[in-house]
Order: structure tokens, then sequence, then C-alpha cells
């Protein structure tokens, strides 16, 4: 049989079978509990422990969530100011273009003026230099025209080559010979200018004229319509025909004086220098302000009897517009009225 030990005296028990299985059955329950107890603490530590890790874990993880949620946030704000600067440089880049290419425009358009400008001032100095050349080319041929009428026995040649500021060279005849020339130079300008006579002076030693004349529509300052200048007389267009007939008869004469026997060389040069002296400058002066003063005259008379015809004019068409109403207002009520020579048509009363 086998035999446990008391646990109280240490001796030895016999132990039947069924005490055995009891004993076995008691210390199983007993096992059981102290594992199930055990087992349970196990399963509340685990779940404390589990618990724990899992909060533990949910803080880990919630903290590394804000984390990352600040991450992304500073990345989103970052990638945001990266993309608002971006815009903003875009903008601004897109606006410079735009003023750029704006300025470029009108600096453009301010060229394409400038040149239009340029070229309306070179059209209009053309055509101005064109007007004035045909300005003073009418003035040359009515100049000449009426040279060839005044001194018809006089001959009139092409100004030489080389010479471009003369317009025309007048060859003085006297019975048949030629006894002097006078070269003429006509201007047209608002402005006198000297170089003109030092011009003209050139083109008289050029020619070996007599005398050259100087017609302009512009004086210098010291002059009034008629003058003589280092050698050349100069006037007035309206004093042209005059001063060219005094400047033939001084020609002429001096001709005449070089060709008689009577005459002396003394006598000659006598001439010559009252001629070309202040005594004939002012002789001929007085004698072109009379014919000035005379024109001014004649000019204001035509311009009263021009006012007087237009007065008069306008008083007679009124009269005249007058009869001929009566006569329409007295013909529509008696329409067997006679019919009187000037008076306006009847008036038709068949329709």
């Amino acid at each position: 049989m086998d035999t446990i030990p008391c646990p109280n005296c240490g001796k030895q028990i016999q132990v039947t079978q069924a005490l055995k299985h009891q004993l076995e059955e008691k210390i199983r329950i007993n096992e059981q509990a102290k594992h199930k107890v055990e087992l349970e603490k196990i399963k509340v530590q685990t779940a404390a422990l589990t618990e724990k890790r899992l909060k533990d874990v949910s803080q880990k993880e919630l903290e590394k969530s804000e984390n990352e949620k600040k991450l992304l946030e500073k990345k989103l704000e970052k990638e945001k100011a990266g993309k608002d600067q971006f815009e903003r440089k875009i903008k601004e880049d897109a606006l410079k273009n735009a003023e750029e290419e704006q300025r470029l425009k009108f600096k453009e358009k301010d060229l394409q003026l400038e040149e239009i400008r340029k070229v309306n001032e070179d059209l209009k100095r053309k055509i101005e230099q064109g007007s004035q050349q045909r300005q003073g080319e009418v003035l040359e041929l009515d100049l000449e025209e009426k040279l060839h009428a005044q001194f018809p026995n006089d001959e009139f040649l092409p100004i030489p080559k080389g010479i471009e500021g003369a317009d025309i060279w007048q060859k003085i005849l006297y019975q048949g010979k030629i006894v002097g020339s006078i070269l003429w130079e006509t201007k047209r300008t608002k402005a006198w200018s000297n170089a003109w006579i030092n011009k003209l002076k050139e083109d008289l030693v050029k020619t070996n004229a007599s005398e050259a004349i100087l017609i302009s529509q512009v004086l210098p300052n010291d002059s009034n319509s008629f003058d003589r200048k280092n050698g050349i007389w100069i006037a007035k267009y309206e004093h042209a025909i005059s001063l060219g007939r005094f400047v033939r008869f001084l020609l002429t004469n001096v001709a005449i004086v070089k060709s008689s026997t009577s005459h002396t060389e003394e006598e000659w040069g006598k001439i010559r220098d009252y001629m070309m002296g202040d005594a004939f400058k002012h002789r001929m002066q007085a004698h072109f302000e009379v014919i000035k003063s005379l024109k001014d005259n004649l000019d204001a008379e035509k311009r009263t009897s021009m006012l007087r015809w237009k007065r008069e004019e306008s008083i007679i068409n009124k009269i005249d517009s007058n009869t001929t109403n009566f006569y329409g207002e007295l013909k529509a009520i008696v329409p067997q009225l006679p019919q009187i020579d000037g008076a306006e048509t009847p008036i038709d009363n068949s329709t």
C-alpha cells in the first residue's frame, strides 16, 4: 500500500485508493483554484499592462500624430507661404513684364511719332522750300516780263553756268550798240540777309556786268524802299522798274559822255560821282516816296470807293427787293395785273 507522510507529525500514513483519489482531487482543485487565482492575477496584470501599454502607445501615437500634424501644418504653411510667394513673384513678374512691354510700346510709339514728326518737318521744309522757290520763280518771271515790256530794245540773256545767285542779265542797247549791262536778282523771303549783297557782287565780277540790282520784299532796317549797299543797288519790288529805268539812264548817259569828244574825262567822272553819290540816291528816294504816297492814296481811294459802291449796291438791292415783293403781292390779289418789265416772274395761279 502506498503511504504518505503526515503533514503535522510526519508519520507515514497508509493511503487507500479512495483516499488517494480524494487527496489528488483536492490537490487538483486547490491547484486549479490557485492556478485560477494566478491566472486571474496574470490576466489582471496583463490587462493592466496591456492597458498601460495601450495608453503609452496611444499617448505616443497621439503625440506622434500631434507632432506629425504640427509638422504637416508647418509644411502646409511653408508650402502655402512658398505658393503665395511664388504667386506674388509671378504677379510681380507679370506686372513687371507688362509694364516693360507697355513702356517699350510707348517708347516705340514715341519713336514712331518722332519719325512722323521728322518726316512732317522734312516734308514741310521741302514744301516751304518748293513754295519759296516757286514764289521766287514767279517773282523772277514777272519781273522779266515787265523788263521786256519796258525795255523792248534791250537783250535778256541766260545766266552763265557757275553763277547761282543772279536771275536776269539785261544787256542795254543804245543806238544799236551795247553800252552796259545790269545783273538782276530777286528775293522773296521774310528776312533780309547781308550775304546776298556779297554773293551778287561776286556774280557781278564773274559776268563783268556794269551794275547789279537786288530786288527783295524786305530790306535792311536802315533802308526804306531804295538804297545802295557795297556797290549793289537794292529796292523793293514795286520800285524795280523805276530803279531799272534810272540805272539804265545812268549807264546810257555815261556811255554817251565817254563817247563824246566834247566831254573830258573829268566831266565824265563828275557825272558818275554824282550818280553814285548820296545826292542822287536821296533824289531817287524822294522820287520813290512820292510814288509810294500816290500809290497809297490811290489804294485808299479804291477802298473808299469799294465801300461806297457796296453800300449803294445794298440800298439798290433792298429797293429792288421791296418793289418785287410789292408787285408779287399785288399780282396775288389781282391775277390780271399787267406784266412789268424787269419785275420778278409773275406767280403761276393755274395750279
